[in-house]
């Protein structure tokens, strides 16, 4: 009996260690306080830039049309090809020409006559639009293809009217395209309408590119809206937000383990960068950049990057 009574205290005790083992477990990494990473503020040259939408066009396209009616004795053209001022892109042969050079033929068969009407191309350029082929029946005037310039290449920007004030700085651009590839060009004159809905302008953005540049493709242009030379910046994660987006703050080192709201003005914004107006800041001081989100006003924290 006395036996078993001292196994049953031992048990207890068992028991109530483990039991007071947990809680003390939780209050360790209580205390030890929310894991984070910090950074330090830092100062430097900052430009803020915007980006739009420009969409690949050839401002000029010619319609090939027939000269006469008549029957298309061949087409050397196909969609898509390359084709120069002059070059023969079809050969027509009317109905009278057809029954003269019969005549012709048979009364001196060395004469060769052949009747036929070259259609030429009247500029450089690719053929975009391709509505007839060899043995086909046309009218005079009809349309037989579309030639789109090889000059009148541009890109064409939606800028939002309210920007357009940033244009006179902002002449010298940067096409980048979705491949990679960026190509220099320079801002025209505006097109003298606006969208309706949009309230956006076209402006004519000129490229010097070798490459083939397909109809409708949207690159990217970059705009200059300001820029300083000493701004005081953070990572852009290091910066929280109300979902009103009208309220936001940062959480700063107080101590070692302490970190604490302050609400802060920010500037101008570039890539994965945000000006700090105010407060003013330090480059001495640390600022949560991970583990931020959803601290209190004053927060218990470990910095796990010292």
């Amino acid at each position: 009996m006395k036996r078993l009574s001292t196994f049953s205290i031992i048990c207890l005790l068992l028991a109530t260690a483990c039991h007071q083992s947990a809680p003390a477990e939780e209050e360790q990494i209580a205390a030890a306080g929310t894991p984070v990473t910090i950074a330090s503020p830092e100062t430097g040259a900052m430009e803020e830039e915007i980006a739009l939408n420009a969409t690949a066009t050839f401002l000029l396209k010619t319609n090939v049309k027939a000269v006469a009616n008549g029957f298309l004795q061949t087409s050397n053209i196909k969609l898509g090809q390359h084709v120069s001022r002059g070059q023969v892109l079809f050969l027509l042969k009317t109905k009278e020409a057809e029954n003269l050079g019969n005549t012709i033929n048979k009364l001196d068969s060395s004469f060769r006559f052949t009747g036929l009407i070259p259609i030429k191309a009247t500029g450089n350029g690719y053929i975009t639009q391709l509505s007839a082929q060899s043995g086909t029946y046309v009218q005079d005037g009809e349309q037989l293809a579309t030639i789109s310039d090889d000059n009148s290449f541009a890109f064409i920007l939606n800028l939002p009217y309210e920007l357009t004030a940033l244009v006179p700085t902002n002449r010298q651009v940067t096409v980048a395209l979705p491949d990679g590839a960026q190509l220099p060009g320079v801002m025209e004159a505006p097109l003298p309408t606006v969208d309706s809905i949009a309230q956006t302008q076209n402006y004519i953005i000129r490229v010097t590119t070798t490459k083939l540049i397909p109809e409708n493709l949207i690159a990217k242009v970059k705009l200059r809206k300001g820029g300083k030379s000493n701004a005081v910046f953070l990572p852009r994660e290091a910066v929280l937000s109300s979902e009103s987006q009208n309220e936001y703050w940062i959480m700063k080192m107080m101590d070692s383990t302490t970190a604490v709201k302050v609400v802060v003005q920010k500037g101008m914004e570039a890539g994965n960068k945000i000006e700090i107006l105010s407060p003013v800041l330090s480059t001495q001081d640390r600022v949560l950049v991970s583990g931020n989100y959803g601290l209190p006003d004053t927060a218990k924290v470990t910095i796990v990057n010292k």
